[in-house]
């Protein structure tokens, strides 16, 4: 099935991006709820001890933004119950729109500065051994944060941006060891419209 870029000159893709974004309709809310999954984490308590996160522990940034995947979809749908719900089977999106699957999205969190990242199989087309895997085209949710360091200070969420990327879109890389899938410049600048925060320029990455 074609995708919304198919066939049509890059000059085109920002303002199809804006188009694909405007009429999606989570859009007003999903900054919201990257921020209130974020604040989730922070107020949780952990064990008999009732250890908290950013008090007691300082996790590593996989660890945050594995719990910003879960939480995300959580926050939602407990805002729109019967309408979103998170991923159930494998072939699913990780947020999944029930009253058109079109609209589901992906998430990708990280704590580097501006761009996010796939595992390998990104850059791959799915095989006939594995015909039930997820497609990797459609609405993705990208979520930028900091990672803990030595000051203390609670880190933040630094970037919210929400776009369309193709399956074509992500690098994979070439070396065997090699586990992340990566975007071209043009995507972050052409491909996804900046949430949060909203006062100052976009800084979309190399």
């Amino acid at each position: 099935m074609p995708g919304p870029y198919d066939g049509l000159p890059q000059s085109q893709w920002r303002s199809i991006t804006e188009k694909l974004v405007s009429k999606h309709p989570l859009t007003p809310e999903l900054a919201d709820a990257v921020l209130a999954a974020w604040e989730d984490i922070f107020a949780s308590r952990i064990g008999s001890k009732q250890y908290r996160i950013g008090r007691d522990i300082q996790l590593v940034p996989q660890l945050m933004g594995s719990l910003l995947h879960e939480l995300i979809p959580l926050v939602v749908s407990d805002r729109h119950p019967n309408k979103w719900r998170r991923q159930q089977t494998k072939n699913e999106k990780d947020l999944v729109c029930v009253f058109d699957p079109t609209l589901s999205l992906e998430i990708k969190t990280s704590s580097h500065p501006s761009q996010v990242f796939g595992n390998r199989s990104y850059g791959q087309k799915a095989t006939a051994e594995d015909p039930t895997a997820k497609g990797k085209s459609g609405y993705y949710l990208a979520v930028n944060f900091e990672k803990f360091d030595s000051s203390g200070r609670k880190p933040k969420i630094t970037l919210v941006r929400f776009g369309w990327f193709d399956r074509t879109d992500w690098i994979s890389q070439h070396a065997q060891t090699g586990q992340q899938a990566r975007l071209p410049p043009s995507t972050y600048e052409l491909k996804l419209v900046r949430l949060y925060p909203l006062d100052t320029e976009s800084s979309a990455s190399e």
